[in-house]
C-alpha cells in the first residue's frame, strides 16, 4: 500500500511515520513538507521519500496542484496534516496554508486519481457548548468565530463537504482530535503557544502556583494514539468523521499536579482573557484571545464511532500524555525535522 503524507515533518506527521515504520501493510511512503528533513534523515523520517512543497505558496493554484499531483501519482491514500499556527498576527499567511493549501491538496488528489483522502480536522471545528457531556460527530461544525484557527478548520470542513459532493468516488475521512501531545513536540509546542518569555524548565513541578481560568478544561490525545487512528483510517478506507481523544477531562488541579505540585489558583475567565489579549497585542505571547475563547467552548469528545469503526482505543491516558508533554517542554525536547528541531540544534 502506498501512502503520501502531506505535512509529514510535524508533530502528528512524526508520530504517523513512527507508526508506519512498524507497519507491513503500508509499504511505501512519500512525505511532503515545506521544509524537508536532511538528505539522510534519522528515524522515523528515513521511512519516507521526501518532496519539498509549500502547499500555501503563491496566488496561483496551478503550479502547486501540479507538483502535488505528481507526488500523489499511484498513491492508495493521501493523508493531509499540514497546518500553520504561526505567525498568528499574519491572517493571510495562515489562511493560505490552512484553507488554500487544503483545497490544493484535494484538487491534486482528484487529479491524480487517489481513491482516499484523509484530513486532519480538529475539535476546534465544533460549535461551542456549555457543558461537559461527551458529544459525537453529529455536533454542528460552526466553530468559534473569534478564533482564526477554528474559522479555518470550519472552512476546511465545508471544503471537504463540497469535495465529497463533487467527487463521490473519492473516499474522504476526517479525524477530529483533541489537543495532540507527545514528548518530542515539547520544544515546538512551547514555541507555538508559550513564547520565549516563559521559563519552560520551571514547568517540571517548579511553578510556585498555577493560575487557572475558571471554566477551562482540556482533553488531549497522545500523538502515537492519534497516529494509530490515522493508520486504521487509511488501511480500512472508512469514510466520515471521527473524534479522537483520551476520555479523561483535565481541569486545573490535574495540570497543577504536574507543573506546580498541586498548587492552583482560580482566575476569572474574563480577567484571564483580557490579560492574554493585551500580551498578544504586545507580541509577548504567540497566541491570541481567540484560542482562549475556543478552549472555553469546545466540546468533550465522545469516541464511540472511532472505537466501533476503526477499532481504536487510546493506549495512554490524558494524565500520562500531559505529564509526558510537560517533561518534553521542560527538557526542550525535539526531533531532527525542521519544524520540531530545537533552536540550539540548528
Amino acid at each position: 500500500m502506498r501512502v503520501v503524507v502531506v505535512g509529514a515533518s510535524g508533530n502528528v506527521g512524526t508520530a504517523l511515520l513512527r507508526r508506519i515504520a512498524a507497519d507491513t501493510t503500508i509499504t511505501s511512503v512519500t512525505g511532503v513538507a515545506r521544509r524537508v528533513p536532511a538528505r539522510t534523515p534519522p528515524p522515523p523520517y528515513d521511512v519516507a521519500d521526501w518532496v519539498a512543497c509549500d502547499v500555501g505558496a503563491g496566488d496561483d493554484d496551478a503550479p502547486t496542484v501540479a507538483a502535488l499531483a505528481r507526488a500523489f501519482a499511484g498513491a492508495d491514500a493521501v493523508v493531509h496534516l499540514a497546518w500553520a499556527i504561526q505567525p498568528s498576527h499574519d491572517r493571510a499567511t495562515l489562511r493560505s496554508t490552512n484553507v488554500v493549501g487544503t483545497r490544493r491538496v484535494a484538487q491534486a488528489a482528484v487529479r491524480a486519481g487517489v481513491p482516499h483522502l484523509v484530513v486532519a480536522s480538529s475539535v476546534g471545528a465544533y460549535s461551542p457548548v456549555a457543558d461537559d457531556d461527551p458529544r459525537d460527530e453529529d455536533l454542528p461544525t460552526g466553530g468559534t468565530r473569534t478564533s482564526t484557527y477554528s474559522v479555518d478548520k470550519v472552512s476546511v470542513e465545508q471544503l471537504l463537504d463540497r469535495v465529497e459532493a463533487d467527487h463521490p468516488s473519492l473516499v474522504v475521512t476526517r479525524l477530529r482530535p483533541a489537543l495532540v501531545f507527545q514528548r518530542d513536540a515539547g520544544h515546538e509546542i512551547a514555541r507555538y503557544f508559550l513564547g520565549p518569555f516563559v521559563p519552560t524548565p520551571l514547568l517540571a513541578g517548579k511553578v510556585p502556583v498555577l493560575p487557572w481560568p475558571t471554566g477551562l478544561r482540556l482533553q488531549v490525545v497522545h500523538a502515537d494514539d492519534l497516529a494509530e487512528a490515522f493508520r486504521e483510517a487509511v488501511v480500512r478506507q472508512v469514510p466520515g468523521a471521527f473524534n479522537v481523544a483520551a476520555p479523561q477531562v483535565l481541569h486545573g488541579h490535574d495540570v497543577a499536579a504536574v507543573v506546580s505540585q498541586g498548587r492552583v489558583r482560580d482566575v476569572p475567565a474574563r480577567a484571564a482573557r483580557l490579560a492574554l489579549s493585551a500580551a498578544w497585542r504586545a507580541r509577548a505571547v504567540p497566541v491570541g484571545p481567540g484560542w482562549f475563547d475556543m478552549a472555553l467552548g469546545v466540546p468533550v469528545l465522545g469516541t464511540a464511532r472511532a472505537e466501533r469503526s476503526l477499532g481504536w482505543r487510546p493506549a495512554r491516558t490524558g494524565h500520562e500524555t500531559l505529564a509526558e508533554l510537560v517533561d518534553g517542554i521542560a527538557a526542550g525536547a525535539g526531533t531532527a525535522s525542521p519544524p520540531m528541531r530545537p533552536r540550539w540544534r540548528l
